[in-house]
């Protein structure tokens, strides 16, 4: 169009107009004049429709700001090394410190001094793990006062899968909910989003000293063998316990299911990379050393009678489940077993058991589980 008028108008200046050429141009103008008006039309209505969807937008967002702005938790946005971004209301409060303070401060800045090194190995860990994770920290608000808090801390990436904020939720617990999220933190570690091994009764486990097992379900018998090649049972791994070659100086050392168990196997290598993990074990091994000195007790005791009866104890506190008669063994083991674990013959546990009833000190339920009566311990 401004070629063609352009033309007319060059026309007009250096010659008469040409009669012929005005109505195909103003045609033209006429068309183009048309279009011009439609495409006004359109970027008109086009314009109102950025506008409401603007303002929708601001509205949504305005919403969502103020969700973060009024939740009842604290809630920060941090970089991946933990710098803070965005904190709201609630975290401000918590911290004690106004938001325009608390943006650029590392959130390492408020945990407490004691736990500042195991918090560095928790970020480090947090990208590579790629999940949720949770944690139970005492932090530190500005003024020096200490509080206990649970933290869960969400990764989120970019276009590229790339790390690029960490989410936290903050919130302040009292000291008796702290040692049950701490418990239940730490469970988690052992067996949330891992694969679970299954063996059936009898079944040999097999041991690897780069792997640390974990029992979800079942019980497991850890032996040995004697001078005289003789089986000796050394443990019982039963659920919520580990074990493992790694954690054991004994050159034969072998795990047997004694019911259908349920395993997760923990790299060592995992362990020894975080301290928190690290912690969460130990607990664990506790446990296990606690049942390993027990076993030492019994097997200090002179007799027989002794060493069998001071066994049901011990597995009455392990395995044991409360019934109307004392507390039944939830598991059958073999006489051989019980045997092996007091350092006797199969048939003197044979006749002690039978003694025992006799005594009133055990029975027998309808599947020839042991029942150990609630009577006090012998010796």
């Amino acid at each position: 169009m401004d070629r063609r008028i352009a033309k007319l108008y060059e026309n007009v200046v250096n010659t008469p107009v040409m009669l012929d050429e005005m109505p195909e141009a103003l045609t033209e103008l006429s068309w183009a004049s048309q279009s011009v008006h439609f495409a006004i039309e359109e970027l008109y209505q086009q314009h109102e429709q950025l506008e409401e969807t603007k303002k929708t937008l601001q509205a949504e967002c305005q919403r969502y700001q103020e969700l973060f702005e009024e939740a009842p938790d604290g809630y920060l946005v941090t970089d991946v090394q933990g710098k803070i971004q965005l904190a709201n209301h609630k975290a401000s409060k918590l911290l004690n410190l106004k938001k325009e303070f608390l943006v650029g401060k590392p959130i390492i800045n408020f945990v407490s001094l004691k736990q500042k090194h195991d918090f560095r190995n928790f970020l480090a860990q947090l990208t590579q793990n790629g999940r949720n994770q949770e944690l139970v920290v005492a932090l530190q608000q500005h003024g020096n006062e200490l509080f206990n808090a649970a933290l869960t801390v969400a990764i989120s990436y970019n276009n590229q899968g790339k790390a690029q904020s960490l989410r936290w939720l903050l919130r302040s617990i009292n000291e008796s909910k702290r040692t049950e999220l701490l418990q239940t933190t730490k469970d988690r570690d052992f067996d949330d989003d891992r694969p679970i091994h299954k063996y059936s009764k009898g079944d040999t486990i097999p041991l690897n000293t780069q792997v640390i097992w974990y029992v979800r379900h079942g019980l497991v018998k850890l032996t040995t063998l004697g001078d005289t090649s003789e089986e000796v049972l050394v443990g019982l791994a039963v659920p919520e316990m580990v074990f493992g070659s790694y954690l054991t100086s004994l050159n034969t050392y072998q795990a047997t299911a004694i019911s259908d168990v349920k395993l997760v196997a923990i790299d060592l290598s995992e362990i020894l990379a975080s301290p928190t993990f690290s912690h969460a074990l130990l607990p664990k091994i506790n446990q296990r050393l606690r049942q390993t000195e027990s076993f030492l007790v019994i097997s200090g005791l002179r007799r027989v009678q002794d060493r069998l009866y001071g066994l049901l104890q011990l597995l009455k506190r392990e395995i044991g489940e409360k019934v109307a008669q004392g507390t039944r063994l939830s598991v059958r083991l073999t006489h051989e077993d019980l045997a092996n674990a007091c350092c006797t013959t199969r048939v003197t546990v044979t006749r002690l058991l039978s003694l025992l009833r006799k005594e009133g000190k055990i029975c027998f339920d309808h599947k020839k589980h042991i029942i150990v009566k609630d009577l006090p311990n012998i010796g």
